[in-house]
């Protein structure tokens, strides 16, 4: 067991699973000599050889392409995008190609790759290296879309995508990378795709959050708490598939509901899980749901960065409003 940060997290991961399965290697542009711009790969090159740490041309299309192919032909690639701005060129392999190789092929095939790439704002990049696109993602059949929130999550549901059989986008917040460290036990052992955590229990309301946006949820929660309010709070973790049956029990219990997310509110993943809610589980319902996300803008250069993510005080200010209209 050790204490280690997020991006130490990823590190174990890809190393436990590389020394254990040959099959495993990785691709992307500075993670072999450099270790990665966050060094996220730190020492993997070093550890096992160039052939299996492979350092690309700036040309994430490629990336992605090659990736699939290699996927194709029985290995598990794992490849970075440095960041999420730049993961837009790698939408045609991984839609056209990666998501479609089982169904195109009636199950002869599969791509059991990875995409990882740094994901998100608060940390004073430019605008091209701070998106939140897992919604694209996530509206392709055949592609799964994770996000960790936490050292222990991301080890353990990185190993969990590196042995999957079909594509996984895997988005790491950035902002989380080194913001706090936690016991992980380095053994190997994966965390389910596919289901939601429940991070906090309560009774009046349903907190539904992923990714870096789950530190200002949990100190709503606790904020929240001071003023007799009990919130439920879950962490997503896999976008799509989406584990709606696990919100919608909390649902079902607390009567209310607010969405956070980081990306743009309008066709944002939360408007998803609203619509599953309305449809499911309408009549459980004391409010209306509530969303707070990030606003219809590009993201802003670092002096307005913080006004760009949701707030402590917007998630409590949409609890008090879920909880006035009862």
């Amino acid at each position: 067991m050790a204490e280690l940060n997020l991006v130490e997290a990823v590190n174990h991961a890809l190393a436990y699973e590389m020394a254990n399965d040959e099959r495993v290697l990785l691709l992307g542009e500075d993670i072999g000599v450099n270790g990665g711009v966050f060094r996220a790969t730190n020492g993997l090159q070093a550890r096992f050889g160039c052939e299996r740490v492979i350092d690309t041309p700036l040309a994430e299309g490629a990336i992605a392409g090659v990736a699939v192919g290699m996927a194709a032909m029985g290995l598990k690639p794992v490849a970075e995008i440095q960041f999420t701005g730049f993961i837009y060129p790698t939408i045609d392999q991984m839609i056209n190609h990666a998501s479609r190789l089982r169904n195109r092929t009636r199950g002869r095939l599969t791509c059991p790759m990875v995409l990882r790439s740094p994901y998100g704002a608060g940390i004073h990049a430019p605008e091209h290296h701070s998106e939140s696109p897992e919604a694209i993602f996530a509206h392709m059949p055949g592609l799964r879309v994770v996000i960790p929130s936490s050292p222990a999550r991301a080890y353990g549901l990185l190993l969990a995508a590196m042995r999957d059989p079909d594509p996984v986008v895997f988005l790491e917040p950035t902002r989380l990378y080194r913001l706090f460290k936690q016991a992980v036990a380095d053994d190997g052992e994966s965390l389910p795709l596919d289901a939601c955590f429940l991070s906090r229990e309560g009774k009046d309301v349903t907190l539904v959050a992923w990714g870096a946006m789950m530190q200002e949820t949990l100190a709503a929660a606790d904020a929240l708490e001071q003023e007799g309010v009990d919130a439920e709070v879950i962490d997503v973790a896999t976008i799509k598939p989406l584990d709606v049956e696990t919100i919608l029990r909390s649902v079902e219990k607390t009567g209310r509901c607010v969405i956070i997310h980081e990306a743009p509110r309008t066709a944002g993943f939360g408007a998803e899980i609203a619509a599953e809610i309305a449809e499911r589980a309408l009549f459980s319902l004391l409010a209306p749901v509530k969303r707070v996300a990030a606003y219809d803008v590009v993201v802003p250069l670092s002096r307005l960065e913080r006004q760009y993510i949701p707030s402590v005080d917007r998630i409590v200010e949409a609890v008090r409003s879920a909880m006035e209209g009862s």
